[in-house]
């Protein structure tokens, strides 16, 4: 692998293809775009300084990529819970483009602000298989359960989203 060399164009090449997904993963689990980079950026600092020793067969790379991004995600939510504060942080708007409509802005805002208010597993297990598009058995190898708990966690989140969105279906 050229990134193992320390290749500067294979190293370009892997961030080019990889950093949407690891920004896309790291804003839905925190729910905050700046974070979600300094997350990406780790990522990819662990990946450059592990890819020498790096065994192909033991793990795929894109499932250990995705299982740093989450372990650095789930650190800094621990973080958050250990620091009080008086007043929630301003966040930046997460929306497209204004060319995309108001009403798809607003409605993207609602559903990350329903999935935000899950409980972290069932987050996860639906971050991982609808936005970052796992499948079940890879997103269950990935958080350590089985397929079923998985299945269980999706179906318990989907529930919760469908709750706390319910006011859309009837507007």
């Amino acid at each position: 692998m050229g990134v193992a060399q320390g290749d500067p164009a294979a190293i370009q090449a892997l961030v080019a293809r990889k950093l949407p997904r690891m920004l896309a993963l790291a804003r839905r689990m925190l729910g905050d775009a700046s974070e979600a980079e300094d997350v990406a950026q780790e990522v990819f600092v662990r990946v450059w300084r592990q890819a020498p020793t790096w065994r192909p067969g033991t793990a795929r790379f894109d499932t250990w990529m995705h299982r740093v991004a989450l372990n650095l995600c789930y650190d800094r939510l621990r973080r958050r819970r250990e620091i009080p504060t008086a007043d929630p942080p301003d966040r930046p708007d997460p929306a497209d483009l204004p060319d995309r409509g108001l009403e798809q802005a607003d409605l993207a805002v609602r559903v990350d602000a329903a999935l935000n208010r899950l409980p972290a597993r069932q987050r996860e297990s639906i971050v991982l298989c609808h936005y970052q598009e796992l499948s079940n058995i890879e997103a269950a190898a990935l958080m350590g359960v089985s397929v079923e708990a998985l299945e269980s966690l999706l179906a318990r989140g989907r529930r919760g989203l469908k709750a706390l969105l319910a006011d859309l279906a009837s507007g």
